[in-house]
């Protein structure tokens, strides 16, 4: 297009022009050093994008999640169910951890619950979820589990901020978590059992001892005010 030949840009580049022959039929493998000279001389602009394998990285947990996480572990244990906590997902090079991992043997149902204190990036959230949800049933059998279906919940810190990131992604939330907190105290109980697999957000305050221990949002019909204004708040009341 540019009516450059070959040996034209061979020159202005400094390589042969067998060697840009090479380039032209995607047999060579030029340094990133020679793409920019080409580039430059053809009046390309180029953008590098590099991608790390999938990590979600399991640092040291804050305060306010490690409540959170310990929170759920016990009512779901008084129901029956037997927990993992922080199980280890690896696939190739991709890496991460299951908050809690639960199996109800009465109803064959296997728990996947993703604990968040705040809601940043709804559509991290379901990739991770979904990566999960690949790798979850193979996982519970190496654990001795028996499970005939699955289930994920996001469970989130009850907070003023958390409600107004639910009702502003309130349509988004509505499709990939359709599921709320009634249906899931009812999973939970083992008094419903959800056929299809399926995914459910619902709410918690890691200080309550309320027998109703998931909340719903605000979008969902809460009437009461939040008991944390946001992730700042938890954690100032719940450091030392």
């Amino acid at each position: 297009m540019l009516d450059i030949s070959q040996q034209t840009l061979a020159d202005a580049v400094g390589v042969s022009r067998a060697y840009i022959a090479t380039i032209e039929s995607g047999r060579a493998n030029p340094s990133l050093d020679l793409v920019n000279r080409v580039a430059d001389r053809l009046g390309i602009e180029i953008g590098l994008v590099a991608r790390p394998p999938l990590v979600f990285a399991r640092p040291q947990h804050d305060l306010v999640h490690a409540r959170c996480s310990g929170y759920l572990d016990r009512p779901l244990r008084r129901a029956g169910w037997e927990i993992r906590r922080e199980v280890e997902i690896v696939h190739g090079r991709s890496h991460g951890w299951i908050d809690l991992l639960a199996f109800d043997p009465r109803t064959g149902t296997l728990l996947i619950i993703e604990v968040k204190t705040r809601l940043d990036d709804l559509g991290a959230i379901e990739r991770q979820l979904g990566w999960y949800e690949r790798s979850a049933m193979a996982v519970a059998r190496d654990l001795g589990w028996r499970p005939r279906r699955l289930t994920s919940w996001l469970i989130v810190l009850a907070s003023d901020e958390v409600d107004v990131a639910i009702a502003t992604n309130r349509d988004a939330l509505a499709a990939a978590f359709p599921m709320r907190a009634l249906e899931m105290s009812g999973v939970a109980s083992g008094r419903i059992v959800s056929g299809n697999p399926s995914r459910g957000i619902a709410l918690i305050d890691p200080s309550s001892r309320r027998r109703e221990w998931l909340i719903r949002s605000r979008s969902d019909g809460r009437r009461s005010q939040a008991p944390y204004r946001g992730y700042a708040d938890a954690a100032r009341r719940f450091g030392p």
